[in-house]
């Protein structure tokens, strides 16, 4: 999507400028102002070594509708104990008195190297130039400003109507590695200019992260720093606050929309990726066993490192199948594809298949990897990446 494709969302501005945090000349403090009346939903990460920030994000968020929401990259502030607590609150009260709002109604996130504070200068100074730069038209450079070892900026956007009511949503995301599904690894920030009660837009952020950024992987491990916020900031049409509406339908099938558009983007730009690969299992006893069956093959590092090297291996993928952590599994009625050429039959190598075909299509850069378990009805998806040599140099330097 090009920058002119970007739409603004009324009662949404945003501000991204090189405050020096860690690198000069690097976009690295985000700031979004929201308009009064605004609402917001979130979903954190799950690991217990949580970040200052989102502690703190999270106390704000159950306290008061938030009006600005800050990002800063180049540090983390995770494993910092009290002082980077400290050190977060007070750019909330920074931001607070230049804005005249409370503290409480201050979001921070961070990301970047975890176990180290940020320096106080660059918000001192960076915070009055990001508010005097806010703009409702600024998503691109804000999806810059949140970038770590991504390289491209993330962001999608959607137009509906409803009832003659032009909706608008945009969203923007950040990241490339350490991405596992558990709950949201990454920063991702979706507004509409949809009016949406309060206990839906709870409700919807959870299921909007589950059939999106909970179904990518690129290394399995989960960040100390994951946040995902879904924003509505009320200016257009009437409240929706009913799910069974056939507005509200239409509402979430947008917002899925540009979840999932980013969620991919991530994979598609993932530390070193090559190849963006879609796992879909079937024929699961339940969803939840199709998708720890899903998990455990993007997971697999012999998988990943297969599909680098073109290399139709496709008995590491049957090895990952079976070591899936769920309760029962008949291996007999095991099938597997790759993309439309059929592996394995009733567990064991297809009479059709052929080295040849396997090779062709692991040679492409977009795989799809079908699994059907023959056990019932349950389904899970995962989207994930080839591990390539670039994974390993980018996060040997990461540092650096």
């Amino acid at each position: 999507m090009t920058q002119t494709e970007w739409f603004p969302v009324a009662g949404v501005k945003l501000a991204a400028i090189a405050a020096g945090i860690k690198k000069p000349n690097k976009k690295d403090l985000v700031v979004i102002e929201l308009a009064e009346g605004s609402r917001a939903a979130g979903v954190f990460t799950t690991n217990r070594f949580q970040a200052a920030p989102v502690q703190v994000a999270r106390r704000n968020l159950a306290e008061k509708a938030p009006r600005y929401l800050m990002i800063n990259t180049g540090y983390a502030n995770a494993g910092t104990g009290d002082k980077g607590h400290a050190y977060c609150e007070e750019t909330c009260l920074l931001l607070s008195e230049l804005a005249h709002c409370a503290p409480s109604e201050v979001l921070p996130f961070s990301t970047g190297v975890i176990g180290q504070t940020f320096p106080m200068e660059p918000f001192e100074e960076g915070l009055p130039l990001a508010l005097d730069d806010l703009s409702e038209h600024h998503w691109g450079r804000a999806a810059e400003g949140i970038m770590t070892t991504d390289t491209v900026p993330k962001v999608a956007s959607r137009r509906i109507e409803l009832d003659g009511d032009t909706i608008t949503i945009t969203g923007i995301a950040k990241g490339a590695g350490m991405i596992k599904p558990n709950m949201a690894t990454m920063l991702g920030f979706i507004a509409t200019d949809a009016k949406i009660a309060q206990p839906l837009l709870n409700q919807w952020v959870k299921s909007l992260a589950d059939r999106s950024f909970n179904r990518i992987t690129v290394d399995g491990d989960t960040s100390t720093n994951d946040a995902c916020m879904l924003i509505a900031s009320g200016q257009v049409g009437a409240e929706i606050n009913d799910r069974a509406d056939r507005n509200a339908e239409l509402l979430y099938q947008a917002l899925e929309a540009v979840f999932v558009e980013l969620a991919q983007a991530l994979i598609r730009d993932a530390e070193g990726a090559t190849k963006f690969v879609s796992i879909e299992v079937s024929g699961a006893r339940s969803d939840r066993d199709a998708q720890i069956v899903a998990e455990t093959i993007g997971h697999s590092p012999l998988v990943k490192t297969a599909l680098f090297a073109s290399d139709p291996n496709w008995g590491r993928i049957l090895a990952a199948v079976g070591r899936a952590p769920i309760e029962s599994l008949d291996v007999d009625k095991v099938a597997v594809w790759l993309s439309e050429v059929e592996l394995v039959r009733e567990g064991g190598v297809a009479d059709s298949y052929t080295e040849e075909q396997g090779a062709a299509v692991m040679a492409r850069p977009e795989i799809t990897i079908r699994v059907d378990l023959g056990a019932g009805d349950g389904t899970g998806q995962v989207w994930t990446c080839d591990f390539s040599y670039d994974y390993v140099k980018i996060n040997a330097e990461y540092r650096t």
